[in-house]
């Protein structure tokens, strides 16, 4: 299929292309040469060929007194989001990866991390070996979407198709990819398709039927995916990260809010369609707990955020916020989440005052993410605390042999493995000092809902979006890992994941989950029929006191202290452990 948007290099030079529907006339602006007239095409587009050469920078007036960067620029040039763009030869990279297919999903072990406080894309592809050796088979970057300023998260990219500048060059992320393959790891980038970041998005002012003012969403008007020019917008920039950066899967974020649903199906089907010959995974975050998307030819996973919600209070006893919903019979939610994979499968949902989600029992447990940290949970919280600062080291020694044992896919955030002490806050770049007050107090307003936070003196403290030190503060000490005590809760991560590869990954392919029952107030008793017929049983307690139960049988393949198997056929389940067992019954 033809693509759309973003300019096509030839030999004669390039052939650029812009929808601006909203906007009369439109010339071409290369550097160096006079300013091009652009030919309308009908429907909003306009066209114009130029001798230019890759490296070449470029505009586009839309207007006498506007000058904007190609939406679907493949890099931003020297001005960021708000200059000209670079023209960029995706087919002139040598690539060396040729023979790598990528690796099915059952075997996924994910790892999140942010490019930016990893020393950008040369610094992640130092850490590779060190990743491979920890077990990670697949690693997720947040996203890379250009956006303004030198810091963010990612979720504030204003052009979908440029990896941002501010972490190395589009030549280097390839490099960063050709060398994980190399390792035999996979690469996912996250995907921002439900709004456009709050400066630097002059798509607003040439075409504004790119957006529904009738749907109202948190960014503003919702983006329009009734259009076909929207949809393939965003259609080909989910190609491109597959094809011209060779990346082996896409998280889609918060496709809740995108108003279109079924246009999901579609990018689905249409990157199944033309991605071929190599195993590609699509994973979403979906509020909406839509089980139906999570099938053959369509999405592979989701992530279970239900999961973590009812993980996070029993381990800490917070329940503030959304946490309210969960924080009451958590070993039942738990049970649920590892016997049918959602919490919420339809049921009204008190904090959102309404149903939420679809049955999910019927599902393979690696239709689910499971995680206990990620960028959200972790810095969306006033200060960016991580778990080892909250919970009690013993159950949360318990709650990582869960994850990295259960069916589920496993997923660990960045410096998680050694119990990293740096926090991970929020934090932005903006350069309107407007725009980056408004920041600041809506992120401090944000929180005055919360206990700790109810005086503004206690607000006041909450860092600074836009200070070059929240973003300092957020990078992971790697060299912390190697330090007592981290150095046992690496080593205890390793162990978890070589078992992980040696026990369960090996088996997983068509297992099911055989049901799971609440056996305390934090432990739980969970079984799986495993693809090659065998069972695993997981018990769980996260709790400081022994519970009544029995599981025996078989071999123990995880045990948290010795004698933990002993105590569990004896009766007992002794506090703050995890114990997995195999059996052929």
């Amino acid at each position: 299929m033809t693509n759309l948007w973003g300019p096509v290099i030839h030999e004669a030079g390039a052939t650029f292309r812009l929808w601006a529907p909203s906007s009369d006339k439109v010339a071409l602006e290369v550097e160096g040469m006079e300013p091009i007239p652009m030919q309308a095409r009908g429907d909003g587009w306009f066209t114009a060929d130029a001798p230019a050469r890759p490296g070449a920078t470029y505009a586009f007036r839309t207007s006498p007194d506007l000058a904007v960067p190609d939406p679907a620029a493949r890099a931003a040039g020297p001005g960021g989001v708000h200059g000209p763009s670079v023209l960029v030869d995706h087919a002139a990279y040598p690539w060396k990866d040729g023979a790598w297919r990528g690796r099915p999903w059952h075997e996924t072990v994910l790892y999140e991390l942010h490019a930016g406080a990893c020393g950008g894309y040369n610094g992640v592809r130092a850490l590779l070996p060190r990743l491979r050796d920890l077990g990670v088979t697949a690693v997720e970057l947040m996203p890379l979407a250009a956006f303004p300023g030198g810091r963010n998260w990612g979720y504030d990219g204003v052009q979908p198709f440029a990896p941002d500048s501010s972490y190395g060059t589009p030549d280097e992320l390839k490099a960063l990819v050709e060398e994980a393959h190399a390792l035999g790891l996979s690469v996912f980038v996250d995907c921002v398709f439900n709004h456009f970041g709050p400066d630097g998005a002059y798509i607003h002012a040439y075409a504004k039927p790119f957006f529904d003012e009738g749907i109202h969403t948190p960014w503003g008007a919702a983006i329009d995916f009734k259009k076909p020019e929207v949809r393939a917008f965003f259609e080909e920039c989910a190609l491109m990260w597959l094809r011209d950066y060779h990346m082996d899967g896409l998280r889609l974020d918060a496709v809740h809010a995108i108003a279109d649903q079924p246009w999901l199906d579609v990018l689905a089907r249409r990157i199944r369609a033309e991605i071929t010959g190599r195993e590609v995974h699509l994973v979403l975050e979906n509020e909406g707990n839509t089980a139906s998307k999570l099938t053959p030819g369509l999405y592979d996973a989701q992530w279970n955020d239900d999961g973590h919600n009812v993980l996070h209070p029993l381990l800490t006893g917070e329940r503030e916020g959304y946490y309210e919903d969960f924080a009451d019979d958590g070993a039942k939610k738990l049970a649920r989440v590892l016997g049918e994979g959602f919490v919420f499968q339809g049921e009204e949902m008190p904090h959102l005052h309404r149903p939420r989600g679809e049955p999910s029992a019927h599902l393979p447990p690696t239709a689910f993410v499971l995680f206990l940290q990620n960028h959200d949970q972790v810095g969306n919280r006033a200060m960016g605390e991580r778990l080892p600062a909250l919970a009690d080291p013993a159950s949360l020694r318990a709650a990582a042999a869960l994850l990295l044992l259960s069916p589920q896919i496993p997923m660990l955030f960045m410096g998680e493995e050694w119990g990293a002490t740096a926090p991970f806050l929020f934090f932005t770049g903006f350069e309107d000092p407007k725009l980056a007050e408004a920041v600041k107090e809506g992120r401090r307003k944000e929180f005055a809902h919360f206990k700790a936070f109810q005086d503004e003196a206690a607000r006041a403290r909450i860092p600074d979006p836009n200070d070059p030190k929240t973003f300092e503060t957020s990078r992971p000490d790697f060299a912390e890992a190697e330090r007592a005590p981290h150095d046992a809760v690496l080593a205890h991560h390793k162990a978890l994941l070589a078992l992980r590869h040696a026990e369960i990954i090996p088996r997983l392919k068509g297992a099911m989950a055989e049901g799971a029952e609440a056996i305390g107030p934090a432990a739980v008793l969970a079984r799986w029929r495993m693809g090659d017929g065998t069972r695993l049983t997981i018990a769980v307690n996260l709790g400081g006191d022994p519970v009544a139960a029995k599981a025996s049988g078989g071999r123990t393949v995880f045990e948290g202290n010795p004698g933990d198997a002993a105590a569990l056929s004896g009766g007992t389940l002794p506090p703050r452990t995890t114990i997995a067992l195999l059996d052929t019954a």
